[in-house]
This record gives C-alpha cells, sequence and structure tokens, in this order.
C-alpha cells in the first residue's frame, strides 16, 4: 500500500570529537568496504527480536536459540538492533547484550551480522557508527534516513555522504518514507548508492512502483536493492533485488530462502505460488505494529518466554496471532 510522503506515522573515530575531513583516503577506504561488503548481503536476513523475561528483561538465552534457528533454516545473516527489535526501548547496556550475543553466533556460524545505527542528527549518527568496532563480526550497519526533522534530498545526501567517510562499516541505508516521512525517489536513491561505502538500500517504501521499477533497472556498480516490506519480497526478487530484511521471516525462514532461491534460478513456476503465500502470511504479521504480532506467534510456538513488548508498543490481539498461523499453516509444501 502506498504511503503519503508527508505522513510521519535515520566521526569521526571517537564520539563527541571533530576532525577536518581526509575525503580521498576514506573514499579509497569506502571503495574497499564496497567490494568486501556487497556479494555478502544477498540472501535473507532477520532483523530478530528481543525476547523479553516475565521480569522484563532481555531473554538472552531465547534470543541466541533464535538466532541459530533461522540461520539453520537458511538466513544468509540476521540484524541486531533493527526496528523489529524494539532498539528504541532498550537502554546501552540491552542494547550491547544483544549485539554480543548476535556477534557470537555470526562468529561460530560464519554468517553475516548487520547492526542497526544511525540517529535523526548527523554528529550523533557518527558516534553511534564509531561504537560498532567493538564488534568485529559486524559486517555492515543499517542506518535510516533521518527521521522527524525531514531533511530535503540534498541534505539526505549530505547526511550520508558523511557518514560514510567515517563509518567502519559498510552502510546499508534504510529506507522507509512511512516512518520517517521523508521520501526519496529513485534518483537520490542512486546517487546514495555511488557513495563510496554505501552497499545497499532496505527499500520499504510501501509499494512496489515506478520508483521501484527505475531503481533497480538502474544500479549503480556494488549496490544492491534488499526487500524491506515483507509483503513485496517476490515482485522485488523478479525485479532484480539481492534478498532482504524481513521480520517475518522469523517464522517460515526456510520458505522465505526458498522463494529467493527460486527467483535466482528462474524458476517462477515455483516462486510465484510460494511469494503469493508468504506475502499473505507477512501481511497478516503486519496487521498490527511490528513486532507485536511475530512475537505474538514466536511465543505461540515456544521460542520466546513471554509475547511481551514493551511501551509504547502493546501485545498483539489473540486474533491476529491467530490469524497468522492460520496463513503459516496454510504456506505449500516444501520441495
Amino acid at each position: 500500500m502506498a504511503q503519503d510522503a508527508n505522513t510521519a506515522p535515520p566521526t569521526p573515530r571517537t564520539p563527541g570529537h571533530t576532525t577536518a575531513r581526509e575525503p580521498e583516503p576514506h573514499r579509497a577506504q569506502g571503495a574497499r568496504r564496497r567490494a568486501a561488503g556487497a556479494p555478502a548481503l544477498r540472501g535473507i536476513h532477520v532483523p530478530l527480536v528481543t525476547p523479553f523475561t516475565r521480569a522484563g528483561g532481555v531473554a538472552a538465552d531465547a534470543l541466541e536459540a533464535l538466532a541459530h534457528e533461522v540461520l539453520d533454516a537458511g538466513a544468509t545473516g540476521i540484524v541486531a538492533l533493527g526496528t523489529t527489535a524494539e532498539a528504541a526501548t532498550l537502554d546501552e547496556a540491552e542494547r550491547d547484550l544483544v549485539t554480543d550475543i548476535c556477534a557470537r553466533v555470526c562468529r561460530e556460524r560464519g554468517a553475516v551480522l548487520t547492526v542497526g545505527a544511525g540517529a535523526n542528527g548527523t554528529r550523533a549518527a557518527e558516534a553511534a557508527l564509531a561504537r560498532l568496532t567493538r564488534w568485529p563480526e559486524a559486517r555492515a550497519a543499517l542506518v535510516t534516513v533521518p527521521s522527524f526533522v525531514r531533511p530535503s534530498a540534498a541534505g539526505v545526501l549530505a547526511h550520508f555522504t558523511r557518514l560514510a567517510e567515517v563509518s567502519p562499516l559498510p552502510l546499508i541505508v534504510y529506507h522507509i518514507p512511512y516512518r520517517t516521512g521523508q521520501s526519496l525517489d529513485a534518483d537520490a536513491l542512486r546517487t546514495l548508492g555511488a557513495l563510496p561505502g554505501v552497499v545497499a538500500v532496505k527499500y520499504a517504501g510501501g509499494g512496489v512502483d515506478q520508483d521501484t521499477v527505475a531503481l533497480l533497472g538502474d544500479l549503480p556498480p556494488g549496490f544492491e536493492v534488499l526487500a524491506g516490506d515483507d509483503a513485496y519480497l517476490s515482485p522485488m526478487l523478479a525485479l532484480g533485488a539481492a534478498g532482504g530484511i524481513l521480520a517475518s521471516a522469523h517464522l517460515a525462514t526456510a520458505r522465505f530462502a526458498e522463494v529467493d532461491a527460486a527467483w535466482r534460478a528462474g524458476d517462477a513456476a515455483r516462486a510465484r505460488p510460494l511469494g503469493h503465500a508468504l506475502a499473505r502470511m507477512s501481511a497478516a504479521a503486519f496487521a498490527e505494529p511490528n513486532p507485536t504480532v511475530v512475537k505474538g506467534v514466536l511465543h505461540a510456538q515456544g521460542r520466546i518466554p513471554t509475547p511481551d513488548v514493551r511501551l509504547p508498543l502493546l501485545p498483539a490481539s489473540k486474533a491476529a496471532v491467530e490469524h497468522t498461523l492460520r496463513r503459516l499453516a496454510e504456506l505449500p509444501d516444501g520441495p
């Protein structure tokens, strides 16, 4: 469903310290990061929820188990501290704990770790990115277009240009206009994708439209598009997306990996019906604010200790959880 772009419902190596820019060395480093990072960003990446205990803390064992489960089922990688993780409601110690767990699993499994970072202000985003040097397992940083302040397209470009110069990791631009209130067209995203050190966009534009087709039809070298709207994964893959970062992939990871592989192999006869079924399941999982329904289903499956979320979110309704479970049961049999 298309969204109104005007509707709001994201350094220096040491935070707070400023130095003169050194554009050429940074651009050379960014080019090396691009070459190293882009190929690994294909496939299905699961932005993990943060399970909570009955006492309200992070359920570390459940988080570690979830990370292993989705990788066992065929995910290429996991994302720590995405929107699905309720990162905005975690304190710094909890965010570090979540990242520690995800880093350890990815180190053990040889999987791709992406970490959510960034902020509405450029200096704060630089500081968040600088902290990621603590986790050498991290392969990329997921950074939202600045929200609420709603800079111009030129301001967004200046923001990401600065972050790409100083980031210790390749950047994935998170384009989600129905959360940020900032819509970027294909030309603007293509310009961001040409920056050294920017290797991908998580594309959650609220649908597949002319800009989607234009972007996927003319990508800068070394720049990938990852589907970010779960229900549109299959058409995005058909148009040339490299994969997806998908919350509902918690619930049927192997089937999401299967539809990705089918489109990659050109097997439309297998990909289309499975893609439609996954879209129906994803729509059910997003009937209430993310990640409430996903957590409700994971709890119903016995995979996390509680379905709890933190305010201002409220737990999913029983009806939404049951509807999603029915859609899961309706998925066609695998090969």
